[in-house]
């Protein structure tokens, strides 16, 4: 087995993928802490033969999960942020200082579709560009949804949205604290996305796909007037696209790759940007 992790600031996904068929069997998430603990924290390591890291936590939690994993399973590999991968050239002055989640999924982005705009809504919701050829624009980061609504201090932290919460009622004026919280980061999130996207298309004279990965994806993307499409693994992919070891991964079909809607026409995008502009 192949025990996939990625290792986020707050909380860490893990999964298990079996070599010789490709197949996803097991996966989980928990709290991320430095004193890992196989078979409570992640799956207990006598089936695993190799390990493959995104990680963007502190350097000792990533010191201490390599250290346990390379003692009971030996093979780990770790992924890094570089000048150039895949045929990617990373656009920070210093590629180390990319996050490495955000690295992974402009490479799957890239590989599934040769020039795309990846958004990660995690705690923060970080947008990258890549263009046809390769080249890395760099990105964005605003809060997400949790950290823009902690910082309000209103006691609605535990109050979320409902993924399946229609946008059109999402737009609406909230009609308690709660409610007017929920609506007004989802407005803020979702017009940033927007935003951000149709600027960056525009300058660039390129309508790029779309794709969404993280724990809010579902949500932001019920207010984007783009077509897009939702990848959970694309994180998981940028390994699979950077370590492959099965003949599925060495083949080029990375897990869970989506059926990914032709990009709006250049001259739409434009006609909505400047409408949002005039606004």
């Amino acid at each position: 087995m192949i025990l996939d992790l990625d290792i986020g600031n707050t909380l860490s996904k893990w999964r298990l993928k079996d070599v010789a068929s490709s197949e996803i069997r097991s996966r989980g998430a928990v709290w991320t802490r430095e004193a890992w603990r196989p078979g409570a924290d992640i799956p207990d390591l006598d089936v695993v033969s190799t390990v493959r890291i995104s990680s963007v936590a502190r350097r000792a939690v990533l010191e201490e999960t390599v250290a346990l994993l390379r003692r009971q399973v030996g093979v780990v590999h770790v992924a890094h942020s570089t000048r150039e991968a895949l045929g990617v050239s990373c656009g920070y002055e210093e590629p180390e200082r990319l996050g490495v989640d955000r690295w992974m999924g402009a490479l799957a982005g890239y590989h599934l579709t040769g020039g795309c705009c990846t958004v990660d809504c995690g705690s923060a919701i970080t947008i990258d560009f890549v263009l046809p050829g390769g080249r890395h624009l760099g990105g964005y980061i605003v809060p997400g949804l949790r950290l823009m609504k902690d910082s309000l201090k209103l006691g609605t932290r535990n109050v979320a949205i409902d993924p399946d919460s229609e946008a059109d009622s999402l737009l609406l004026p909230g009609r308690n604290t709660a409610a007017a919280v929920n609506h007004g980061i989802f407005m803020a999130a979702v017009s940033a996305v927007n935003r951000i996207y149709g600027e960056v298309c525009d300058r660039e004279g390129v309508a790029l796909p779309l794709l969404m990965t993280g724990g809010d994806a579902r949500v932001v993307s019920r207010g984007l007037r783009v077509p897009h499409a939702l990848w959970p693994d694309m994180v998981y992919a940028g390994l699979e696209a950077s370590f492959p070891l099965t003949a599925a991964e060495r083949a080029g079909r990375l897990s869970g790759a989506p059926q990914v809607p032709s990009p709006a026409g250049l001259e739409k995008l434009r006609a909505s940007l400047a409408l949002s502009m005039l606004l």
